[in-house]
């Protein structure tokens, strides 16, 4: 069985073109649970209609994404895990699709598909242009979306290995889930949200798990967070941003890549530091957010570092400022 896990927080204007999409899967019967994080928008209402046939969760406070994804993992029975942002839209054989290549690549903890722009005020809503194709560390320890912006012309049609999977809709095996689980979460809750399928994937990497790109799954997703939008982002996202990308690599990233990777990080983590004592001193309490929670970080990198099985100077290749990935169907050849 595949268990969908949706967290909404004022999600109203999606929710009837995303709940349409998962109902007209072709894969059979799915369980379909949806944490609320306390919406005012209008999403309860509708909410309520789905409770007759899904499994819905109302939290009275706004606890993250990452805490109402674990929540919703938790309530979870499926040997796979669909996490999808309530601002997806599926094809119909998305499902199907992801689930087959997973089953195809048993050495793959996660599956992700070739999510597109959803536009849902524009003519065409359904462009294609690409949003995500997996995500990709650069030098500086940074993660972006593989492909974000390129025009779709089947550039990346062939199913790679990659690095990490966009949180907007990624499947995990079971075994994953609790493989790679940290004091019983699956996305770190000291995050809130943003970066927390960054700091997912570069965990489970560590941890010796695959993550496979199929591009036969096809969905749309609005993107609000860009990198070239960051200037007009509400406060509360590159706050959260700047705090989460020092969580991340607290708990990951071991002393050796670090040194390798010294000019460019540090060039980056003065570039921050620069914004916040000249442009918006607002975010100097984000960068003093990994000293305040000091304990919970040691903590959680010490049981990611105790499960490593692979080095960082075999991950290294990973940190690229151009996408790699691996043809998947090679290296299954080379393997057999």
């Amino acid at each position: 069985m595949v268990s969908v896990t949706i967290v909404t927080r004022n999600s109203a204007q999606y929710l009837d073109v995303c709940f349409t999409s998962i109902e007209q899967q072709d894969c059979g019967e799915l369980e379909v649970i949806i944490v609320d994080n306390a919406s005012t928008d209008g999403t309860r209402e509708l909410l309520r209609q789905a409770e007759s046939r899904w499994r819905v969760i109302y939290n009275e406070r706004n606890v993250g994404f990452a805490a109402g994804q674990n929540q919703a993992i938790r309530a979870a029975g499926g040997d796979w895990v669909l996490c999808l942002n309530p601002d997806v839209v599926l094809s119909a054989d998305f499902v199907r699709q992801m689930v087959a290549a997973g089953g195809a690549h048993p050495d793959a903890g996660s599956v992700c598909g070739k999510l597109l722009r959803w536009d849902p005020v524009a003519e065409q809503h359904r462009s294609n242009i690409l949003d995500s194709t997996g995500i990709y560390f650069t030098r500086n320890m940074r993660h972006l979306d593989r492909g974000a912006e390129e025009v779709d012309h089947g550039q990346y049609d062939r199913p790679q290995y990659v690095f990490g999977a966009s949180g907007a809709a990624v499947l995990f095996r079971r075994d994953f889930i609790q493989d790679v689980s940290v004091e019983g979460e699956v996305f770190d809750e000291d995050f809130f949200a943003f970066r927390e399928d960054g700091d997912l994937a570069w965990r489970a990497q560590v941890m010796g798990w695959k993550c496979l790109y199929t591009p036969a799954a096809v969905a749309w997703h609005v993107r609000r967070v860009t990198p070239e939008r960051r200037k007009d982002l509400p406060l509360v996202i590159n706050w959260h941003s700047v705090k989460n990308r020092f969580l991340m690599r607290g708990k990951n990233a071991s002393g050796w890549l670090c040194r390798r990777l010294f000019l460019p990080v540090a060039w980056r983590d003065m570039m921050t530091l620069g914004y916040a004592l000249l442009r918006d001193q607002r975010m100097l309490s984000a960068l003093a957010y990994p000293w305040r929670v000091r304990a919970s970080v040691r903590r959680k990198r010490a049981i990611i570092q105790s499960r490593r099985r692979v080095s960082d100077r075999d991950l290294l290749w990973w940190f690229c400022n151009s996408p790699r990935a691996i043809d998947a169907e090679k290296a299954k050849s080379s393997r057999q």
